[in-house]
């Protein structure tokens, strides 16, 4: 197993010596949800934890890195288990390969039944079993409801993970049976050498850091993407005050939507005398009032409601980079 961010890694070992059977992990992405949630299930099914976690050598760790531990059972939606490489049930491969539909991106209800079948089951010989929820918040409340009575009084020795970057949105009954912990936001020294780590330069994991908002593990996510890097990224502003569509040629809708959202954030923060999140301040331009400027954040808000489902990806990104140039025009 690949050693964990400093910050997970403390996080593990406060939690690893704490009591209860269930776990919700909250707090904004790009914090480690996954990665902790991940390494606390691995630390509970290890045949030979420690008190910072799984030895990573014994034949548990071994089954959850390649992905075959009996006693792990993950409720993710189906396009997040696609990304992190676990596998689909047998069945749901069958109707996907078929295309008789598409891959779910919220956590089915049929999932949920699935689970409470496998927390009635004998477990394989290990130190118990683990259900892991990520995220949580891609539960309906038929799915959530569905898992109530076993996540209240789990039979036998099954304990629960449940992560989420919207905990408000889980059920009242679903949070108020777990503990809670809130993710704690690295230091920005430890974030960067952890990026510096995963081998970027210190120039480039400053400016993505910033441009994630001080969140690592997005930091990194778009340092390895095709979409817009550090230097394009600086460059956004004036591009879009020109009206330049170019910029947002390399991103996808979701992404360019996420984009021009941080870009309205720093703008808006500019008008009340506030500073900057995302962006150096050098980087924005003069333009947009108050007014202009709110009337593109709600129409944001608007677009990314069917971002990742546009009728047509062009001419989305055309009239986003044209709603951009409108909210960017210099008041007269």
């Amino acid at each position: 197993m690949s050693a964990l961010a400093p910050w997970i890694q403390r996080q593990l070992t406060h939690l690893l010596r704490q009591k209860g059977h269930a776990w919700l992990i909250q707090g904004p992405s790009g914090l480690g949800q996954y990665e902790l949630g991940l390494a606390l299930a691995s630390a509970w099914l290890c045949e030979h934890p420690t008190p910072e976690g799984a030895c990573g050598t014994c034949s548990s760790c071994h089954a959850i890195s390649v992905r075959t531990h009996p006693d792990l059972c993950l409720l993710m939606p189906e396009t997040l288990m696609l990304d992190l490489d676990w596998p689909l049930d047998e069945k749901t491969q069958k109707d996907l390969d078929d295309k008789k539909r598409k891959p779910s991106r919220e956590i089915r209800v049929d999932a949920a039944r699935d689970m409470v079948g496998f927390s009635q089951t004998t477990r394989s010989g290990g130190q118990g079993k683990v259900v892991l929820i990520h995220p949580a918040d891609r539960m309906n409340t038929i799915t959530a409801n569905t898992l109530l009575k076993t996540l209240e009084e789990p039979p036998g020795d099954t304990r629960f993970v449940l992560t989420s970057e919207a905990a408000h949105l889980l059920l009242p009954t679903v949070r108020s049976r777990c503990l809670t912990h809130t993710l704690e936001w690295p230091q920005s020294a430890e974030a960067q050498s952890w990026l510096a780590g995963a081998g970027l330069a210190a120039s480039e994991a400053n400016a993505l850091l910033r441009a994630s908002g001080g969140r690592p593990n997005d930091a990194l996510r778009m340092s390895q993407s095709d979409g817009i890097h550090a230097q394009q990224f600086a460059a956004l502003p004036r591009a879009l005050q020109r009206g330049d569509p170019g910029i947002l040629s390399q991103v996808t809708p979701a992404q360019a939507v996420s984009l021009l959202q941080k870009l309205c954030h720093d703008l808006l923060a500019l008008q009340v005398g506030a500073a900057p999140r995302f962006f150096e301040r050098q980087d924005l331009p003069e333009g947009g009032t108050v007014r202009s400027l709110s009337a593109w954040s709600k129409s944001l808000a608007k677009e990314s409601r069917s971002a990742e489902h546009p009728f047509n990806a062009g001419l989305m990104l055309e009239s986003l980079v044209s709603q951009a140039q409108k909210a960017l025009r210099r008041p007269r």
